[in-house]
């Protein structure tokens, strides 16, 4: 731990030179982004965010962009070593579940005003999920989402018209399948996989919520979340999860959905669905809206642009921040990587049939309970649903037990 803090200290420390502030070989305000690569292709990568620096600065001849490609791993400590040390970037690339600890630290700035000009223009979920104590701390920029992904062979070989629609469906629908050796729900009851792409999304629907309003406490062994778990085990009960269940993860290559023995997963990424349709043919995938309980509800966070407090070019980093957040450049985005741009005014070019379904849930995207201690508390909370489908704990001695370590975990925060 202590050399993965230095490793950090000292990647923060070595990029002071292209950090914040006046260039000290010209009169330009430097500007300096730390990206990650969205565009998981570091061809178009390079060459999408070459392109936006130029233009950018062929615009705005007083600033000088330095855009810093980051690698996905080590980010949350780079990034906290930075604000702390306040050097390193004026920008960076976040989501939701990371802003609220910053905020509090008061090292990250509000960018509302950057992004009220067109505020009617971004999805509400994205400026919400951005937003803390009424300040709103991102510039969307793009917008992921989950939906139900699933084998139309599958359905119409039990004699079942349509994919479930709703919860409710989706356990009426289990018998069906299971006489024909088809368990109904991929479920990934895996604690590693995140509980915002398996049990959150089914908790949310029903009505539940993972933290109390005050978030002093956690509310997912509430009658809604007790619901939500009992589903899963009568789903199990009746043949409409996989016998691995309690242990497997989500990936689609390799696993039971793509063999066959699975036949819908409630919460896949576009980029899964086209693994899907690679291993069963795209003809037989089914794309659908987020399964309905009380609500209907999808995990998908925006990635934003953050402002840095102790940046020093403040109105320059907010000028290329709403470039990048402009319909044009977001537009290119979401064609290079996949993603969905987190404003309505904004037509993807080339978009595939499949990405335009996944698009129709993007009015249900939801963050998540945002919390400075959101993935402590999915930690805790993952492995007595495991022992819920491993038949070790009922669902209410599940959750209260993990309700009673969260609530701990909580309290000394």
């Amino acid at each position: 731990m202590k050399k993965a803090t230095a490793a950090g200290v000292a990647a923060a420390l070595s990029l002071a030179a292209a950090g914040c502030g006046a260039d000290s070989g010209s009169d330009k305000s430097v500007v300096t982004l730390w990206m990650y690569p969205v565009i998981s292709d570091q061809a178009k990568n390079q060459a999408f965010w070459s392109k936006v620096e130029k233009d950018f600065e062929a615009a705005n001849a007083a600033v000088d962009v330095k855009i810093d490609q980051q690698p996905w791993e080590g980010r949350q400590e780079k990034v906290t070593t930075a604000l702390v040390s306040k050097k390193g970037f004026d920008l960076v690339v976040l989501g939701p579940d990371q802003l609220p600890q910053y905020a509090e630290q008061g090292t990250i700035e509000a960018v509302d005003d950057v992004v009220a000009p067109d505020k009617a223009a971004y999805l509400p979920n994205a400026l919400t999920g951005l937003t803390v104590g009424g300040k709103l701390y991102g510039v969307p920029i793009y917008q992921t989402i989950t939906a139900p992904i699933y084998n139309k062979k599958l359905f119409a070989d039990a004699g079942v018209d349509k994919a479930p629609e709703t919860l409710a469906e989706l356990k009426a629908t289990a018998p069906k399948l299971a006489a024909q050796k088809v368990a109904v729900l991929d479920y990934p009851g895996k604690p590693e996989v995140s509980l915002n792409q398996s049990f959150y999304p089914i908790l949310w629907a029903n009505g539940g919520t993972v933290f109390a309003a005050d978030g002093k406490s956690v509310a997912f062994n509430g009658p809604e979340g007790v619901e939500s778990l009992q589903l899963l085990l009568d789903l199990k009960a009746a043949g409409g999860l996989p016998e691995n269940t309690a242990s497997k993860g989500n990936d689609i290559e390799g696993g039971a959905l793509a063999s066959g023995r699975t036949a819908m997963y409630h919460a896949a990424t576009a980029l899964q669905a086209d693994q899907l349709g690679t291993a069963i043919g795209a003809e037989n995938v089914g794309i659908g809206l987020p399964l309905e309980g009380r609500k209907r509800i999808a995990f998908g966070i925006p990635g934003a642009l953050v402002l840095a407090r102790h940046s020093e070019n403040k109105d320059a980093a907010k000028k290329f921040a709403a470039y990048v957040a402009s319909p044009a450049v977001t537009a290119e985005l979401a064609k290079e990587s996949g993603f969905f741009p987190a404003r309505t005014d904004v037509t993807v070019p080339g978009q595939t049939e499949s990405s335009k379904e996944f698009a129709k849930s993007l009015q249900y995207a939801f963050p998540g309970d945002t919390h400075p201690k959101a993935r402590q508390v999915m930690g805790v909370l993952a492995p007595h649903i495991q022992a819920a489908l491993l038949g070790k704990e009922d669902a209410r001695t599940a959750l209260d037990a993990a309700a009673k370590e969260a609530d701990q975990l909580l309290g000394g925060s």
